[in-house]
């Protein structure tokens, strides 16, 4: 075979240090948009970036000279500084230290694009930890409930 051909999707998810509802509305389009560009700056695709206050979805997509875990070190550590440098009021924002990095099959981005752009009306039903817990299980994660959200 001559030639490599790869498409590798990542679902990612954090949430705000302690799940403090920091990412007001009137800045989470900036914040979104922000992030896109990071993963943009390291050569991910971005799909789709969205959440609500407390917590982000971003799919990516990605080459595999990329090691997965570097996906989250880059969207949070770069989106950190800069929500600290651009609002400077939201002093206590944080990015929690974990994260879930769900690898995803193409024949299903559409349907997680779509979950993106629907979290505020998705979260009129479930927490973030009710949907974290969810997503760990749809992708047979093991987890330890003690230590989950720390």
């Amino acid at each position: 075979m001559a030639n490599t051909y790869s498409q590798l999707f990542y679902h990612l998810v954090f949430s705000t240090k302690g799940r403090l509802k920091l990412i007001e509305q009137e800045i989470e389009d900036r914040v979104w948009s922000y992030i896109g560009g990071v993963a943009r700056k390291h050569n991910l695709t971005s799909l789709q970036v969205g959440g609500i206050e407390d917590h982000i979805h971003a799919l990516v997509m990605t080459k595999p000279v990329v090691a997965p875990y570097q996906i989250p070190q880059w969207l949070k550590g770069d989106s950190s500084k800069w929500i600290h440098s651009e609002f400077p009021t939201i002093n206590a924002f944080n990015w929690q230290d974990g994260y879930g990095l769900f690898s995803v099959s193409k024949s299903i981005v559409p349907s997680v694009i779509e979950y993106i752009k629907n979290q505020r009306e998705h979260h009129t039903v479930q927490t973030f930890e009710e949907e974290y817990i969810s997503l760990l299980k749809l992708h047979k994660i093991d987890y330890d409930e003690r230590y989950i959200f720390d």
